[in-house]
């Protein structure tokens, strides 16, 4: 399997960034993001959009200003902890022996997000939900190579996380902050920054999350994003 790959669409949001502009500019200068803002996601029925809590709003906004009006292309989503905010009051209320919602066990689940997006958009097409600890960004991209070798054209690829409750404190190895970003994977094409995908491990954490240093690597143009071994791990080809 090919690991070069090229991206032909992006889009991503923050709490204070929200513009293709605000985000380069933070590609040079990268900050935490902090806050409570939340997109919009005016493109979804309100009913719909009842359903999706703020990690799950920042997901599908991106994944709907990247993919635009192209359908038919696969899909995968990747989490890290998926929406932990929502699981963890579900957590609460067993400890509280309180019922539990059906509704809500189902929004929790960790394709929970991809299906509410399918079903808004009327998607009949593939995807998958991923996780992998640190290394999600890598994994949500190798699974995208694959079906780029099986004969899609495009895939588009949405990474989201939140800051964790603070009741997980002690078990952190990352700082976290609500963020999504999406990219359209295509193969390595003219004209686009080539990019590689090399096996190993991330880097030791600093001061963002590993899946926003991801997305600052490919903004920056940077050579390659080192990983634990000091060799590459995305790289610009």
């Amino acid at each position: 399997m090919d690991a070069t790959f090229s991206v032909d669409a992006w889009s991503a949001f923050a709490a204070g960034l929200d513009d293709d502009a605000g985000w380069r500019e933070w590609a040079g200068a990268p900050w935490l993001p902090v806050g409570d803002a939340m997109p919009a996601l005016a493109e979804m029925a309100p009913m719909q959009r009842r359903r999706v809590e703020r990690l799950g709003r920042a997901a599908l906004q991106v994944a709907w200003r990247c993919q635009g009006d192209a359908h038919g292309m696969p899909m995968v989503f990747a989490s890290r902890h998926g929406d932990l905010d929502r699981t963890h009051r579900m957590l609460a209320e067993l400890a509280r022996d309180a019922p539990l919602s059906p509704t809500q066990f189902g929004l929790s689940t960790h394709n929970a997000i991809a299906a509410q997006y399918s079903i808004a958009r009327g998607l009949a097409g593939d995807y998958l939900a991923v996780s992998a600890v640190r290394a999600t960004p890598e994994a949500a991209v190798t699974e995208a190579l694959g079906l780029l070798a099986d004969g899609a054209p495009a895939v588009l690829v949405v990474v989201y996380d939140d800051a964790m409750p603070g009741d997980y404190d002690d078990f952190l190895d990352e700082p976290g902050a609500l963020h999504a970003w999406a990219w359209r994977v295509v193969p390595p094409t003219e004209g686009l920054p080539r990019l590689s995908l090399r096996a190993g491990e991330p880097a030791a954490a600093g001061a963002l999350p590993h899946s926003l240093e991801v997305l600052r690597f490919f903004l920056a143009g940077d050579a390659a994003l080192p990983g634990a071994d000091g060799g590459g791990w995305f790289r610009h080809a």
